[in-house]
């Protein structure tokens, strides 16, 4: 690959998932000149078979703004497949957004990359938590398929670049508290109720889910500063009780605030992974409970940021007042990236 490197055909894979659809969303809405010439989306037949389904929708005001529209099936297509869609679709650059359920696929999807003739650069589903954060990382049960991701790439890829976009917890979603697991955190206007881990002065660093989308695309803007590289991104970097300021300011009310131990926390993980049974039956929603510990314990937080790297400025970020005001109108469950009523 030479070193002036550029994105033209860019093809995304879980475009339209709960991260994906911002970041596809972002790409689109780049300012000229855009960070590749096409913007393609994998997604599976079928898909505009309801055009007023959830996803449909946004799909189709995609299509207005340029997107291309790739079918196939993440879970039954092989190899092989795979690297015939990115061969015939003259790919150079892929960005994996799946969700934690499909992850399991991006091992052969980055395989038939590093066999294709056309592939050059590619992004896996890193965004979230940092899984290499420090030597205990490697022990967090969250974090097993994401390592295993790392591991395959250290010792199977040869040829292609590759980033990793590490953007540390979604503002937006740790502001919603875990079901039935309130005491991890999380806050609910509607009650005038704030769960917060700790004495809530611990600082976390967070990134908003449309800034997530500002650093994938600053990151095509950039590539010979990325390959190669674990990117850290945030938005704000701020502690629970800041938050908690800003939603009483926001609201004008007092929250009823109910405070739980980091210990209480931990012994509640040992419960839901159920690690006292010789045969664990993890529940579901631990992994939430974990990361919010993980957070809490001070996993996002680093001497320096790659803001700078990617020449994204402060002021072109969201603030933890925008963040609160967003969650306060609806949040990211109801977002329509600009899908008209």
């Amino acid at each position: 690959m030479s070193s002036d490197f550029k994105p033209t055909n860019v093809l995304i894979i879980g475009g339209t998932g709960t991260i994906g659809a911002y970041i596809t969303s972002s790409l689109l809405s780049a300012a000229t000149p855009k960070p590749y010439t096409t913007l393609s989306l994998f997604t599976r037949p079928g898909w505009d078979s309801n055009p007023s389904s959830p996803k449909a929708q946004p799909i189709k005001h995609w299509q207005s703004q340029g997107l291309k529209v790739v079918t196939g099936d993440v879970e039954s297509l092989d190899q092989a497949g795979f690297t015939k869609v990115l061969e015939d679709g003259k790919f150079d650059t892929v960005i994996s957004c799946l969700g934690r359920a499909t992850l399991k696929y991006q091992p052969k999807i980055i395989d038939a990359a590093e066999y294709s003739q056309s592939v050059q650069w590619f992004l896996p589903s890193e965004f979230g938590t940092d899984v290499a954060y420090n030597e205990k990382s490697a022990q967090e049960p969250t974090h097993v398929g994401k390592l295993a991701l790392r591991k395959h790439i250290r010792e199977k890829i040869r040829r292609l670049k590759v980033t990793y976009v590490v953007t540390g917890p979604y503002f937006d979603m740790w502001l919603y508290p875990t079901p039935g697991y309130e005491q991890a955190g999380g806050f609910v206007p509607a009650e005038k109720k704030a769960y917060i881990v700790g004495d809530g002065e611990g600082k976390v660093g967070f990134c908003t889910m449309w800034d997530v989308g500002k650093f994938v695309t600053a990151t095509l803007r950039h590539p010979a500063q990325s390959f190669g590289k674990a990117l850290k991104v945030q938005s704000f970097i701020v502690t629970p009780n800041e938050v908690l300021s800003e939603f009483q300011k926001q609201t004008g009310s007092d929250f009823e605030v109910i405070k739980t131990p980091l210990p209480e926390i931990e012994s509640l993980e040992d419960v839901l992974w159920d690690k006292k049974s010789d045969n664990p039956q993890p529940n579901p929603l631990a992994t939430f409970v974990t990361l919010r510990r993980i957070w809490a314990r001070g996993g996002t937080l680093y001497e320096k940021n790659d803001n700078e790297v990617l020449e994204v400025k402060q002021e072109d970020l969201d603030t933890l007042e925008e963040g609160v005001r967003r969650y306060l109108a609806g949040g990211y469950k109801g977002e329509t990236f600009g899908v008209k009523a």
